[in-house]
């Protein structure tokens, strides 16, 4: 877009989609940019059936559960949190009045709220957030096979799904997709902090050789579509038909 153009989208349809992702190991088969990447792809069908512009993505995140790992860049919650702001801040000053925070790494999910409450208050903004792992995670039944750690763990049955649907070329079918069953927690209502490398040696966690296109196609779906019934309902969007 040149720079008319977006000014003249945001005084048609004052919305905007912000994807936010991380850089991390995600398994031996999908790539680090998958968080980013499967906010990216629902971003892109919400607004083809809405008109809402879809701003700059950021495309790393709090990692620190992973900074074990080498490959991980954990971004300092800090810089998160000043990045998101001033992003914000921009969109609101050219006349956005409302966000839909498509947040594609559980990292984020608090400052991604900070950021939303804060701008309720000072500026009226009109926002939701959609937790992408937790939002699939809810409206999977019938589509997985496995449940629990099994299907929504790192890199796992949901998440190789998603990204078989959005992104196979991106999806390395020649590994060897381990399955690694978590050990069960006696605490579960205590809230502890362990390296993540002490569940996972190579960042994947469930069975991700159950995964499939269709099965992401499936719940893609029906997430982009329980989306935009939040948006219609809610927000009083205009949604355009489905192909």
């Amino acid at each position: 877009m040149t720079g008319e153009q977006y000014l003249a989208a945001i005084a048609r349809e004052p919305s905007v989609i912000i994807p936010t992702g991380s850089c991390e190991i995600y398994g031996p088969h999908l790539p680090m940019g998958t968080d980013l990447l499967a906010a990216q792809g629902i971003a892109e069908r919400i607004a083809q059936r809405t008109g809402f512009l879809i701003a700059p993505a950021i495309e790393m995140g709090e990692s620190s559960a992973l900074s074990a790992f080498p490959c991980t860049f954990a971004m300092p919650r800090h810089i998160l949190e000043d990045y998101l702001d001033f992003l914000v801040g921009k969109l609101v000053s050219d006349g956005v009045k409302r966000i839909v925070f498509l947040t594609g790494h559980a990292g984020n999910v608090d400052t991604v709220s900070y950021i939303a409450k804060k701008y309720l208050h000072t500026h009226g903004l009109q926002s939701c957030q959609i937790d992408w792992w937790r939002f699939a995670r809810t409206h999977s039944d019938g589509i997985l096979t496995n449940t629990g750690s099994m299907a929504h763990g790192h890199a796992s049955e949901c998440g190789t799904s998603v990204m078989l649907h959005l992104y196979p070329d991106l999806v390395d079918r020649r590994s060897a997709f381990p399955v690694t069953v978590p050990t069960d927690d006696a605490f579960p209502d205590v809230i502890q902090y362990a390296p993540f490398s002490a569940r996972t040696e190579n960042g994947c966690i469930g069975a991700a050789a159950d995964a499939s296109a269709e099965k992401g196609a499936q719940l893609v779906e029906v997430c982009v579509e329980r989306i935009l019934a939040y948006l219609e309902t809610v927000w009083d969007i205009t949604v355009a038909p489905g192909d």
